[in-house]
C-alpha cells in the first residue's frame, strides 16, 4: 500500500511538471509574480521605512523620490508581464487630448470678467460674483 501512495505521488509530481511545462508564459510569470511580486514590493518599503530613521529630513526626499519610482517601475513590469496592464500605444497623445478637451470644456463654461477702475476704487464681477477693492468701498 505504501508503495502505491509514493508511486501515485510521483506521477502527480510528473503531470504537474507536466502541465507546467505546457503552461503558456503568461499564466507562469503571473504565478511568479503572485509568488515573489509581494515579496519585493515589501523590501522596497522596509528599506524606505529603514531609511526613514538614520537619514535627516533633507534627505529623506531624495530617498522616497527614488524608492517610489523604483516601486512604480517593479509594479508597472508585473502589471506588463502578467498582462494585466492595457498597452497604449503613444500614452502621451491620449493625455494631450483629454487636456484639450477638459481645456474646452472649461472655455464654454466660463463666464465673462469684467474689471472696473473708478480712481483707487476697481470692482470686478464674474458671474454673481463681486470683488470690490481699493479706498472708499
Amino acid at each position: 500500500m505504501e508503495k502505491e501512495i509514493k508511486m501515485l505521488m510521483v506521477q502527480a509530481k510528473i503531470e504537474l511538471a507536466r502541465l507546467e511545462a505546457e503552461s503558456p508564459a503568461k499564466d507562469v510569470a503571473g504565478k511568479a509574480i503572485g509568488k515573489h511580486g509581494l515579496p519585493y514590493i515589501t523590501a522596497i518599503v522596509v528599506i524606505g521605512v529603514i531609511a526613514s530613521i538614520f537619514l535627516d529630513e533633507s534627505k529623506m526626499a531624495a530617498v522616497m523620490g527614488l524608492l517610489g519610482a523604483s516601486l512604480t517601475a517593479l509594479i508597472s513590469m508585473l502589471n506588463g508581464i502578467a498582462g494585466t496592464a492595457p498597452k497604449q500605444e503613444r500614452p502621451e497623445f491620449e493625455v494631450i487630448k483629454t487636456l484639450i478637451d477638459r481645456l474646452d470644456k472649461l472655455a464654454d463654461k466660463a463666464e465673462p470678467m469684467a474689471v472696473t477702475v473708478d480712481g483707487e476704487r476697481v470692482t470686478v464681477r464674474k458671474g454673481e460674483d463681486v470683488v470690490i477693492t481699493g479706498k472708499g468701498k
